[in-house]
């Protein structure tokens, strides 16, 4: 490719500098104007000035086709108009962002004024410069206070559930604490603050099939736990570690939610299934008669798994063809690891995963909040029911 030349600067005739001398010169005109006027760049109209002034430029007296005083006079109006309205634009442009987000935090005005005049600013929002600079004075009101000092705890208890709690939680933690506050004041400020809730949207529900489920109950497992180690409840899922599957098998009391016991394995087999549930048992030791429920997978039907609940005294269920929707609690519990550990994370080897279900099968079992026990943790909710 043939290397660019250097740039051609433009040559201007004695006659042509001459003439734009002279219109710059007439009253009530500017160089600005006449540069903008006749395509050139106001310092180079400038020097040009000086060297007639100091007799270098010299030259016969030619026309040249410039615009007359009164409609260069004319356009640097309209250059003037168009850049107040460039910068009202502006100001209206941060006013809605301001207004949408709901900076309570700073003023409509105090947030430009570096940028803008507050006489500008002042006639633009339709306020008075004694007012608004009274207003800069005037101290901070109670409820304002009170708004800092919960956006302050709420970042707090937001950071140390990891991004996960959403109003609900955060509002029930707040009220653990001591703070009366209600969920609605809570949804607020953590929309300001720009706090959201990780989620992750495992399936798309259909409501006739939810219909179609309705109409068909579950009948082989209606038991409701009353206390811990009734009904137990266990399923698989996959995790990716480093573009390959891992399987994790886990055990929960269906009474409180606990995590009970749970295993990770190269593959999906009895073995993995048999494992679980055994370490479930050694931490529990339930009573006989104890019901068993999970899905209708390979790993729960194969004779291995089947003989060795038989021979623990618990009794297995298993939900009906086509309804996933019988193994509910299972299905709500992996949809929270997924969304709280797994969704937008890496893991690198097996032993980092390892590591980090070890610690959130501690905080869910310890710290995480369940709505569905009332807002409490699943080792708290069973202290309680003993």
């Amino acid at each position: 490719m043939p290397r660019a030349g250097p740039k051609k600067v433009q040559e201007y005739s004695a006659e042509f500098k001459l003439a734009a001398v002279r219109l710059s010169r007439q009253r009530g005109v500017q160089v600005q104007a006449v540069a903008a006027a006749l395509d050139i760049h106001p310092f180079m109209l400038s020097r040009w000035r000086k060297a007639v002034r100091d007799g270098v430029l010299r030259g016969k007296r030619v026309a040249v086709k410039v615009p007359p005083p009164r409609e260069i006079r004319r356009l640097q109006a309209l250059e003037s108009a168009h850049a107040l309205l460039q910068e009202e634009h502006a100001l209206l442009k941060k006013a809605i962002r301001f207004w949408a987000t709901r900076k309570l935090t700073s003023s409509r005005s105090s947030t430009h004024r570096g940028e803008h005049a507050v006489t500008r600013l002042c006639v633009l929002y339709g306020v008075t410069r004694a007012g608004y600079y009274a207003w800069r004075q005037r101290p901070e009101s109670a409820r304002s206070a009170q708004d800092r000092e919960l956006r302050r705890r709420i970042q707090r208890l937001f950071e140390q559930h990891r991004g996960t709690y959403g109003s609900p939680r955060i509002q029930r933690a707040l009220q653990a604490e001591g703070c009366a506050v209600s969920r609605r004041r809570v949804e607020r400020l953590m929309r300001t603050a720009g706090l959201r809730a990780r989620v992750v949207q495992i399936y798309r529900a259909n409501p006739r099939l939810h219909r179609f489920y309705g109409q068909h109950p579950n009948r082989l497992w209606t038991r409701v736990a009353t206390r811990p180690n009734q009904i137990w409840v266990g399923d698989i899922t996959y995790l990716p570690v480093v573009g390959r599957w891992r399987f994790l098998a886990v055990v929960l009391d269906q009474y409180s939610r606990r995590v009970l016991a749970w295993a990770l394995g190269r593959t999906r087999d009895a073995r993995l299934t048999r494992t679980v549930l055994d370490a479930a048992v050694r931490r529990r030791r339930p009573r006989a008669g104890l019901v068993f429920h999970s899905d209708r997978g390979s790993e729960y039907a194969a004779q291995a798994f089947r003989d060795r609940s038989r021979a623990l005294g618990i009794r297995q269920s298993a939900t009906r063809v086509g309804t996933p929707g019988d193994n509910a609690h299972m299905e709500s519990f992996f949809h929270s690891l997924k969304a709280e550990l797994v969704h937008g994370a890496r893991f690198a080897t097996e032993r980092r995963l390892r590591l980090a279900l070890r610690r959130y099968f501690r905080y869910y079992n310890h710290g995480r909040l369940h709505s569905a026990l009332g807002y409490r943790a699943p080792v708290e909710y069973e202290s309680r029911a003993a």
